[in-house]
């Protein structure tokens, strides 16, 4: 988790496995008790107004995580901790999308001094089916970055499926040799998990398209085709995306295929970006404006990256790298986030935004 933990375990229903609590989730809580968190948001503020984007990827309720066969990690909340989270920001902050956020800057008035932007990655069906309805009741716009060729085919996600393959494969082992991994798959579910989360970092190192070879082929050895799909990870459809668009959300670019933009060949990348603006364009009906970079490590994008997004109508470029911005930043394409994570319970999240310097969450992850 990236802070040192205590010997405490906290545990919220339906939000993955106990975890110790850390020194900045104690903090929070101590911080939450004594009433202090908006104050010290509004000081924190008084150096000038900050624009603070949430990342989220899935909204689902885990009863059975052994039956969940998928990454507990992209699972940012529970329906319930997802509608107490809304209805925080709803009440004390001015949540937009970018597309509104641009034209109070392009009139040239002050953003506000709450101004805060809910951003999904990656287009799972949850997206529309759980979290939706929630943002729609309590009137909170927000901003869903898909991956056009997923909404396209329907299928898993292939990062998904690499997970996927290593909690359900009765292979014994799992051999990459361009990595130089030949590693034995553990029984026990947690074990197995773990497997996963290492070889799924360990793979980011790799070129955009050995990346997508290496699960194909591991797909083909474990006789595990995606071609099937698979109801616990679908992406959603443009006919669910028109209707989010219809009703205030803002739909935005996570590429074609989910590729890292900086690790492909350059003509590949401008096509990934090229080709997920003329998609939603047509899609949708109107060009999109921002775009999240996936993985968005800073390994995930680059200056070349940027000039061809810019070149391609994208104003805005989201990064995963956590933290706020200026409310009026100096490079519209390098926007930080602050990633949900489904243990966050709602002091930390309030801590969150009121000091995201401290109290953002530092995962290992990089992004979805």
């Amino acid at each position: 988790m990236g802070v040192s933990t205590l010997s405490r375990v906290d545990a919220t229903p339906g939000a993955g496995p106990a975890r110790k609590i850390s020194k900045h989730q104690r903090l929070a809580r101590a911080l939450h008790r004594t009433g202090l968190l908006p104050v010290i948001g509004g000081l924190r503020d008084l150096g000038g107004a900050k624009l603070r984007i949430l990342a989220y990827h899935r909204v689902l309720a885990i009863p059975d995580e052994d039956a969940f066969k998928f990454d507990l990690g992209l699972v940012s909340a529970s329906s319930e901790q997802f509608r107490e989270q809304m209805a925080f920001v709803r009440r004390r902050f001015h949540p937009l999308t970018f597309r509104d956020w641009l034209a109070i800057v392009d009139a040239g008035r002050r953003p506000p001094r709450n101004a805060i932007v809910v951003t999904f990655d990656d287009g799972y069906d949850d997206n529309h089916r759980v979290a939706y309805p929630i943002l729609r009741e309590l009137g909170v716009p927000a901003v869903f970055f898909v991956s056009t060729g997923y909404i396209d085919s329907s299928l898993p996600y292939a990062y998904d499926w690499l997970v996927h393959m290593i909690c359900t494969t009765r292979a014994p082992s799992v051999r990459i040799e361009a990595l130089g991994v030949d590693a034995a798959i553990p029984d026990a579910m947690p074990q197995r998990r773990a497997l996963a989360a290492d070889l799924l970092d360990r793979m980011k190192s790799m070129s955009a398209l050995e990346q997508a070879e290496t699960i194909r082929e591991l797909a083909e050895r474990f006789g595990m085709p995606r071609a099937g799909g698979h109801a616990d990870c679908r992406p959603m459809t443009w006919a669910e995306l028109r209707e989010m668009h219809a009703g205030g959300m803002e739909i935005g670019s996570h590429g074609v295929s989910h590729h890292m933009l900086s690790k492909l060949p350059p003509a590949e990348m401008k096509g990934e970006i090229d080709g997920s603006q003329a998609a939603l364009t047509r899609q949708i009906g109107v060009p999109a404006v921002s775009l999240s970079y996936p993985v968005g490590g800073r390994d995930a994008f680059d200056a070349d990256v940027i000039a061809a997004a810019r070149n391609a109508g994208f104003r805005i470029g989201c990064s995963y790298i956590g933290g706020d911005n200026p409310a009026r930043p100096a490079d519209f394409h390098d926007l930080r986030r602050l990633h949900v994570e489904s243990y966050l319970d709602m002091p930390w999240f309030r801590a969150m935004l009121a000091w995201p310097a401290l109290f953002t969450h530092r995962s290992r992850r990089r992004g979805g």
